[in-house]
């Protein structure tokens, strides 16, 4: 019978991952490299794009280099050590390694959820109420708003992984994904864990499902509007500034959803 035990910066976990699939692991690595590397040279590009050129010192283009930093550190708060784990035979990372990508994934997932609200409403504000714009969307707003996100997500991830940490762990290290992740880790919990359930459900509807009904609400608003246009052109710019936007928001809010909106938490027997 597995006992409990308080997990001390000494120990380790095995990240599991694609374990299963060792034939893969090679392939997998490559993918995954010659991806995370176009997001970086992407990124990379349009921070230093948005930065020099002066006309596209605007409000969308604040925001966008913003979610383009975030993206970039979102990405390296997990996959590099990922890449390490397919290249090499062990599949560990340390105690005190998994605590720290823990609270940057969460920081850094949590901050883009509501800066990608954020820029919903700089499109809606651009879209439905133009003649407005410049005061509603003030470069000092604006610098106040993005600042809110940043501070939001690490406030928000300081609190929900310190619970995560607090719970005394069974004796196996196996976690059930390839990153350090709250679900997996609670997994490992021999307590009750209703409690983290309950405060992961909270963190999961003020962080995920209410900005995506911001989100939606903003684009319902910024259709009804472009439904009542007769410019054609106008119609393509707002399609074209927004949809990609849209995109973006679909792509990032489905697998968090999938990950953080489940059932409750089945354990290791």
């Amino acid at each position: 019978m597995m006992t409990e035990k308080n997990a001390s910066f000494g120990d380790f976990f095995i990240l599991l991952g694609f374990s299963n699939w060792p034939h893969l692991e090679v392939v997998l690595f490559v993918v995954i490299l010659i991806f995370y590397l176009i997001t970086l040279i992407g990124n990379l590009f349009i921070i230093i794009l948005s930065h020099l050129d002066s006309h596209l010192h605007t409000p969308m283009y604040f925001f966008l280099s913003n979610l383009s930093f975030l993206d970039l550190c979102y990405t390296t708060s997990s996959i590099p050590h990922l890449l390490v784990n397919l290249w090499g035979p062990e599949k560990t990372i340390s105690y005190a390694g998994c605590m720290v990508q823990l609270y940057f994934v969460l920081a850094l997932g949590t901050a883009e959820c509501v800066l990608l609200v954020v820029m919903s409403y700089d499109r809606y504000a651009a879209v439905c109420r133009p003649l407005h714009y410049t005061v509603l969307m003030h470069p000092r707003f604006c610098r106040l708003l993005a600042a809110a996100s940043w501070v939001s997500g690490f406030t928000a991830s300081a609190l929900h992984s310190s619970f995560t940490f607090w719970i005394p762990l069974c004796g196996h290290r196996l976690v059930d994904h390839f990153f350090c992740e709250v679900p997996a880790l609670l997994r490992l919990s021999c307590v009750d864990t209703h409690a983290n359930e309950l405060i992961l459900m909270v963190m999961s509807s003020i962080f995920v499902l209410i900005p995506l009904i911001l989100i939606l609400t903003s684009y319902g608003a910024i259709a009804w509007t472009v439904l009542s246009m007769q410019s054609t052109t106008g119609l393509q710019k707002v399609f074209r500034t927004c949809g990609a936007h849209l995109m973006v928001a679909s792509f990032f809010f489905i697998p968090i959803m999938c990950i953080y909106l489940q059932p409750p938490i089945r354990k290791f027997s």
